[in-house]
């Protein structure tokens, strides 16, 4: 099966970096990546060291329920190439472990189907879960902090 990993789209990254209000109605708040970089939710690339960076408040469901987590995410303040879906597994991904959950098309958690994996298995386990009739998307999430990385969905 071939997978895509979604980033946040351009249109969201231009709005946030000309002071849009985020999921909270605050606007973006400016930062400096740190030394270990940042990963950035548009390019799904790192934010170089020293690089400056917005942090905001993402909600990544189309709407209000009990399942539609919101969180911080990281973006790169200067303008970037979104990533493009059809390129496999993002870089971002490769270092560490991260956490997957899948999703049916009402948006809600599909129990059973939330992992821990490391970043050779990421693309398998999310497969597996796209494999199944009743799941419509997975996100990609921060084994240590919970943060939204990406979407993933079928080709």
């Amino acid at each position: 099966m071939k997978l895509q990993f979604k980033p946040i789209s351009t249109e969201l990254a231009r709005a946030m970096r000309s002071g849009a209000p985020d999921a909270y109605g605050a606007p973006a708040e400016r930062a400096i990546a740190p030394d270990t970089g940042a990963p950035c939710r548009h390019c799904l690339g790192f934010i170089p060291k020293g690089a400056p960076m917005l942090i905001f408040a993402l909600r990544p469901f189309s709407g209000l329920h009990p399942y539609a987590e919101t969180g911080p995410v990281f973006l790169c303040a200067d303008d970037c190439t979104a990533f493009d879906p059809d390129r496999g597994v993002p870089e971002i991904f490769a270092q560490n472990d991260m956490l997957i959950r899948a999703y049916d098309e009402n948006e809600r958690i599909l129990y059973g189907t939330g992992q821990v994996v490391p970043p050779d298995r990421l693309a398998g386990e999310c497969a597996a879960r796209l494999a199944r009739a009743d799941v419509a998307f997975v996100h990609v999430r921060s084994s240590t902090n919970n943060c939204y990385q990406a979407r993933v969905a079928r080709a």
